[in-house]
C-alpha cells in the first residue's frame, strides 16, 4: 500500500518547546506508519536545477538567527539513502527533469525540526530536495513524477507554513496568542478550497485568496503544499493538524490516509 503525501508546517526551533504541537506531529507520525526513507521538500532550499541533498551525508544547517544557543546544539542524525537518490533521479528524469545531487547539502530546519518530533530516533533515511521554482502548477508536476515513489515505501513531505509573514505579525507572546484577521482569512480560504478540490483556485491562490500578499509576502512556505498535491492528488484529505502558532496557521494536510472520511473530487 502506498504511504501518504504531507504538507506541514515546520515551525522554528521553539516549536520543540510547544508540547502541543510536538504531540500532534508524534501522533501523526504514528498514524503514517514507519516508511522507508523520507523525501522532504522544505521552504528553505531553492535551487534550480532540481537537487537532491548528501547521500553521505552532511552538517545540520541552523538557518535561523537570534535564538538561545541551545537550539544551536541540537542533532538530528538521520543518514541519506543512495537507494531514494536514486528512484528521485530515475523518476524525475523520465519526466524530463535535470537532477543534481549536492553533497554538501544538510537538511536545513524546515526539514530537521518537524523530523525531531515525529521520528526523534533519527533511525529513517532522509533526502531534501530543493524547490526549482515557485510555479504552483511547476511544483505540481514534479510532485505527479515522484507519485511512484510512494509505492515503495517513501514518505513525501512537503514543509512549509500556511500562512507565513513574519514583518506583519508583531509576535504574540504565547503560542495561542492574537491572530491576525489576514492568517484568519488565508486559512478559512485555503481549508475551503482544498476540500472542495478546486486545485484551479489553488494555483492562482496569489489572485484568489483573500489577504494572500499579507499571508504570504514571498510564498516559498507555500510552495512545497504543490509537490505534495501532485503526488496524490484526488485520493483522500485529511488535516490532522489546524489551528494557529504565534498567529501563522499551523494546518497540516495529507492526502492518501487510508483512514481519511472525506474524498475530493478528482
Amino acid at each position: 500500500m502506498a504511504l501518504p503525501a504531507v504538507y506541514l508546517g515546520h515551525g522554528a526551533p521553539p516549536l520543540l518547546d510547544d508540547a502541543r504541537w510536538v504531540a500532534q506531529l508524534a501522533q501523526l507520525a504514528s498514524e503514517l506508519g514507519r516508511p522507508s526513507s523520507i523525501l522532504m521538500v522544505s521552504a528553505h532550499w531553492e535551487a534550480r536545477p532540481v537537487a537532491i541533498s548528501s547521500v553521505r551525508g552532511a552538517p545540520l544547517i541552523y538557518d535561523f538567527w537570534g535564538f538561545p544557543e541551545r537550539y544551536y546544539q541540537l542533532r538530528y542524525p538521520a543518514v541519506g539513502s543512495a537507494t531514494l537518490a536514486q528512484l528521485v533521479e530515475e523518476h524525475l528524469g523520465v519526466a524530463g527533469y535535470e537532477v543534481v545531487r549536492d553533497e554538501g547539502r544538510g537538511l536545513d530546519h524546515g526539514a530537521w525540526v518537524p523530523l525531531l518530533a515525529m521520528y526523534p530516533d533519527a533511525s529513517v533515511p532522509v533526502l531534501q530536495l530543493s524547490l526549482p521554482t515557485l510555479q504552483p502548477e511547476a511544483l505540481y508536476a514534479i510532485g505527479a513524477a515522484l507519485a511512484p515513489l510512494r509505492e515503495a515505501g517513501v514518505l513525501i513531505v512537503g514543509s512549509g507554513f500556511f500562512t507565513h509573514n513574519l514583518h506583519a505579525l508583531g509576535w504574540a507572546r504565547t503560542p495561542d496568542g492574537p491572530v491576525p484577521s489576514w492568517s484568519a482569512e488565508f486559512d478559512a480560504w485555503g481549508a475551503e478550497v482544498l476540500e472542495r478540490g478546486d486545485l484551479d483556485a489553488l494555483f492562482d491562490f496569489e489572485h484568489r485568496a483573500p489577504a494572500a500578499r499579507l499571508a504570504h509576502p514571498r510564498t516559498e512556505h507555500f510552495a512545497p503544499l504543490f509537490v505534495t498535491l501532485g503526488a496524490s492528488w484526488g485520493e483522500s484529505l485529511a488535516t490532522p493538524i489546524d489551528g494557529f502558532w504565534f498567529g501563522l496557521s499551523k494546518r497540516t494536510i495529507v492526502l492518501g490516509m487510508p483512514s481519511a472520511e472525506h474524498v475530493r473530487p478528482s
